[in-house]
């Protein structure tokens, strides 16, 4: 949807409407603000990791 499309919509609500549509707009940016920092380490010793991971691959055993 365009500016035009969104323009054209939005002019013919009702002023109720356009307020009810102007708080929605608003209220936009306030719900991305509202995250929290990540936190670091939530996930200790949830994740192993098995003994040889770091070795060589031997090619000539696939």
């Amino acid at each position: 949807m365009g500016y035009v499309e969104l323009y054209t919509k939005l002019s013919e609500l009702s002023p109720a409407n356009r307020k009810a549509v102007m708080k929605f707009i608003d209220s936009l940016p306030k719900e991305r603000q509202a995250k929290t920092k990540r936190v670091a380490g939530l996930a200790k010793g949830l994740i192993e990791m098995k003994e040889g991971f770091d070795d060589p691959i031997d090619f000539t055993k696939i």
